[in-house]
């Protein structure tokens, strides 16, 4: 995927308890995995991304959406911690194309609050608002967002 600069991005945040610099980087396997991991066997976590696997399944997996020509997984920090997995998306070139009406450049995203902490408080809404915006920044031929949440999802 070409590279969206999202990393340069910096939005203060002042959230119910959470404040301070929220960033975007990179996912990197090596460092990452097993807080990605854990966070994925969290059971509330399970219940919607459906990925409570094995380490080396979610290797794996994280491996696939690295190597992705229209996907890069991130984390999301505050003030350094991660807080969040990201995977930023072109939606136009995803298979979720096939069940809307894409238009080219459409920008896509998933999401998940790691730290039990974080969900039920409505971060998730000031973040994601956040880094939508900074995909339409970072690509000014993209005119959306989309995403496409769980409908058992209440919040």
């Amino acid at each position: 995927m070409e590279a969206l600069d999202v990393g340069r991005y910096r939005a203060a945040l002042d959230h119910q308890g959470f404040s301070g610099e929220f960033t975007l980087r990179r996912l990197d396997l090596d460092r990452d995995l097993d807080l990605v991991h854990s966070w994925m066997n969290d059971p509330e976590v399970a219940r919607f991304w459906q990925k409570p696997w094995a380490r080396h399944r979610i290797a794996s997996y994280l491996r696939r959406q690295q190597g992705s020509d229209h996907l890069a997984p991130y984390l999301g920090l505050l003030d350094g911690v991660p807080i969040s997995y990201w995977e930023l998306y072109r939606a136009d070139l995803d298979p979720l194309a096939e069940y809307y009406a894409a238009h080219e450049r459409d920008a896509g995203m998933h999401m998940l609050l790691g730290p039990p902490p974080c969900r039920g408080r409505g971060l998730g809404i000031d973040l994601l608002q956040t880094v939508s915006a900074w995909q339409l920044e970072a690509d000014s031929r993209a005119t959306r967002v989309v995403a496409e949440p769980d409908v058992e999802n209440a919040r």
